[in-house]
């Protein structure tokens, strides 16, 4: 199968989560006795299932090689995860429904530096995939409750598609 990603837009992308970006605020208020503009509201995050904790991480992202082929897709089915670009370069969101992972209903999206996703519960996706260069991500994202503890083990469910996907840039 082969896919060719199309722009990430707001409603497109309702049903994996939402696009944070300004466009997207729910409101917006002016704060700082005027001087600074609030875009309110960006995201539905959750973070708490099962006593979880919120995290914000960097994540370094590094190009894979092109032509660009998808073997695994992987869900946090405990928490929301928001991924925030902090470099100037494109990048790829690859995403499908939750639920029983379905490759025919896998969908790619090409953000722009200025956009940030953040994926709801359960839904399938593709590690952050950068393009044109190492990318930095602001990421939020579920910890464990337990301190020592990493919570990718049991928020973290991995799956390996039945055949590779090739992107198409």
């Amino acid at each position: 199968m082969k896919i060719k990603p199309v722009p990430l837009t707001s409603a497109s992308f309702a049903p994996y989560g939402d696009v944070i970006e300004p466009e997207a605020a729910r409101e917006t208020r002016t704060i700082n006795d005027g001087h600074t503009l609030r875009f309110h509201d960006l995201a539905t995050l959750s973070l708490g299932a099962d006593g979880g904790i919120p995290l914000l991480n960097i994540f370094r992202s590094t190009p894979l090689k092109l032509p660009l082929n998808l073997s695994i897709m992987e869900r946090h089915p405990l928490s929301s995860q928001a991924f925030i670009p902090l470099s100037d370069n494109p990048y790829l969101v690859i995403v499908a429904p939750p639920g029983e992972l379905d490759e025919s209903r896998i969908q790619v999206f090409k953000a722009s530096a200025k956009q940030g996703v953040n994926y709801h519960p359960g839904t399938w996706h593709h590690y952050s995939l950068a393009l044109e260069g190492v990318s930095d991500f602001l990421v939020v994202d579920r910890g464990s409750p337990l301190a020592d503890s990493n919570s990718e083990e049991e928020n973290c469910d991995e799956v390996t598609l039945s055949q590779p996907i090739e992107i198409q840039l």
